[in-house]
């Protein structure tokens, strides 16, 4: 009987350990669709002040202010004189491929990830060459100059090395001298530089964080398996670095310095409803803010249509968890 007792009582500890696991499901408060992007393919998300911004992957020349007044939101072009992009050390067997495939997709710089200083002045971050594009509230648009160290050491630690699996986000603080950057799978990973007189490098290393592997989809995608780890997006908010990581449909908080996990959130149960589900066999999220009242999700579609038909991009509102994104694990 006492062995009995014990077994149930192990039961009862796992199942409670196995609950205390599950992710906090977030909840969906409103979507919309967006117009007018001429690329599609709406792959980043930035607040600036009360401006809301998104970049298109398909689209080298411009970015887009969203106008939020409707339900269906407008996207309206803002375009950009860019300079012709500097030597950042990524080999020449990725960049070779990124341009061959911009002849058939478009889109040679590939933009990925859009964020803003306090000042107003938006980053853009190229997957295509592993460079970020500073757009200045005045004056020329311009490369930011990042010292080659950090795409040696993000190279040596085994990220960067597979073609369209570079940089897929960015985030930067309010000061605009510290900036974070994801690179997206095989292997993923999390680095870190600052601004110095005239160069940005590594604050004593750039790499916080690299992991390999695969990972199940949460059970209810169809027919869930064991996917590659990634993030797709980065949003920072009250010192603290959150990850959107679309294969697993979650966002996580990390320690900025560290980037080590301290809580993560699921929007699997809204995002995998029959109605909003596409009939790709991964996530396509890519965009990501957060505020006090909740976060910005973006979807990368690429025209395709979901369950319902909707072919547009779509942007959904998310209220904040329970306790708000600072709560205890």
């Amino acid at each position: 009987m006492r062995f009995g007792w014990a077994l149930a009582g192990a039961l009862l500890l796992s199942c409670g350990s196995a609950l205390a696991e599950a992710p906090q499901e977030l909840r969906v408060l409103s979507e919309h669709p967006v117009e007018g992007m001429r690329g599609g393919n709406l792959s980043g998300l930035a607040m600036c002040g009360s401006e809301l911004w998104t970049v298109s992957d398909r689209d080298d020349d411009q970015i887009y202010q969203l106008n939020t007044s409707d339900q269906v939101w407008q996207a309206e072009a803002v375009h950009l004189d860019v300079p012709p992009v500097p030597e950042t050390g990524l080999p020449w067997g990725l960049r070779s491929r990124n341009w061959a495939a911009s002849f058939v997709r478009g889109g040679d710089l590939d933009f990925e990830g859009i964020s803003c200083d306090s000042a107003g002045n938006r980053y853009i971050v190229s997957e295509g060459h592993a460079a970020v594009l500073q757009v200045p509230v005045i004056g020329p648009v311009n490369w930011l100059k990042i010292s080659p160290m950090m795409v040696r050491e993000a190279r040596a630690s085994g990220m960067l090395q597979h073609f369209n699996a570079i940089f897929e986000g960015l985030a930067i603080n309010p000061a605009g001298d510290r900036m974070w950057l994801a690179a997206e799978r095989q292997s993923r990973g999390l680095l870190q530089i600052k601004r110095l007189q005239t160069v940005w490098d590594c604050d004593g290393r750039c790499v916080l964080v690299t992991e390999g592997g695969k990972e199940m989809q949460p059970p209810q995608f169809p027919r869930a398996k064991a996917v590659d780890r990634d993030f797709s997006d980065i949003s920072l908010f009250k010192g603290k670095l959150f990850t959107l990581e679309r294969n697993a449909f979650r966002i996580c908080r990390r320690d900025a310095q560290t980037a080590a996990v301290e809580h993560c959130w699921s929007y699997a149960a809204e995002l995998l409803q029959a109605n909003r589900r596409y009939s790709q066999n991964y996530g396509l999220e890519e965009a990501l803010i957060i505020d006090a009242e909740g976060a910005w999700v973006g979807v990368d579609n690429n025209f395709g249509p979901r369950a319902d038909g909707e072919s547009r991009p779509v942007v959904w509102r998310f209220a904040a968890p329970d306790g708000g994104w600072s709560a205890k694990p």
